[in-house]
């Protein structure tokens, strides 16, 4: 991956010079900048590391296919940069394998990429994978659940607990769910075991 490295006096001029360099604008740069104490005399410096989030897009591309291709998948990729995140949606021979149970191999795959970049980079990228939209139905699929068993507890007055989720399919069971009157939720249990309570209010 193509980068800049350079030194200056202040954040603002190391960031202002590696975006002339490379010839972007600060909102297409990603970079890292360390504090060191100069030389004798010198006082602080400021050593950035910078690259373009185009360069991110190629170099993300081109570790996701290895991974998966040690997987034994043969898989298309198509990526994009929205608000300065990395959107990749991948197809394969075998999109089950990707997803895994409740999209935990995808979930994986993403945070593997991300520590890829902060570790072989030192650069945080906010990267989100989807395999045939899969979130944006999960999302959907969760939201349903959620008024539907919202509409027995109020039915029956008995509390449902549902199946073990992760923070985020958590937030969106509660979000869905925040202007039922009638009910209250709550998440129970530790990681990765803790699920949402749907009760009934008296």
């Amino acid at each position: 991956m193509s980068e800049v490295v350079l030194e200056a006096k202040t954040k603002e001029e190391a960031i202002k010079k590696a975006s002339e360099k490379l010839n972007a604008s600060l909102s297409e740069i990603i970079y890292n900048i360390e504090e060191e104490k100069g030389k004798l005399f010198k006082g602080v410096v400021f050593k950035i590391n910078a690259t373009t989030l185009n360069e991110v897009e190629k170099e993300i591309k081109q570790f996701l296919l290895k991974v998966i291709e040690n997987l034994g998948l043969k898989i298309m990729l198509e990526t994009k940069l929205i608000d300065r995140k990395i959107e990749i949606q991948m197809t394969s021979d075998n999109n089950q394998i990707l997803i895994g149970k409740n999209g935990q191999t995808l979930k994986a795959l993403e945070i593997l990429c991300k520590q890829y970049l902060l570790n072989n980079y030192h650069y945080y990228v906010n990267i989100n994978l989807d395999v045939e939209n899969y979130k944006e139905q999960r999302i959907k699929n969760l939201e349903q659940l959620a008024k539907r068993t919202a509409k027995e507890v109020i039915a029956t007055k008995i509390a449902v607990s549902l199946e073990d989720m992760n923070s985020f399919e958590r937030r969106i069971v509660h979000n869905a769910l925040v202007e039922i009157k009638g009910i209250t939720t709550m998440s129970e249990g530790e990681d990765p075991n803790r699920h949402v309570i749907i009760k009934p209010i008296d």
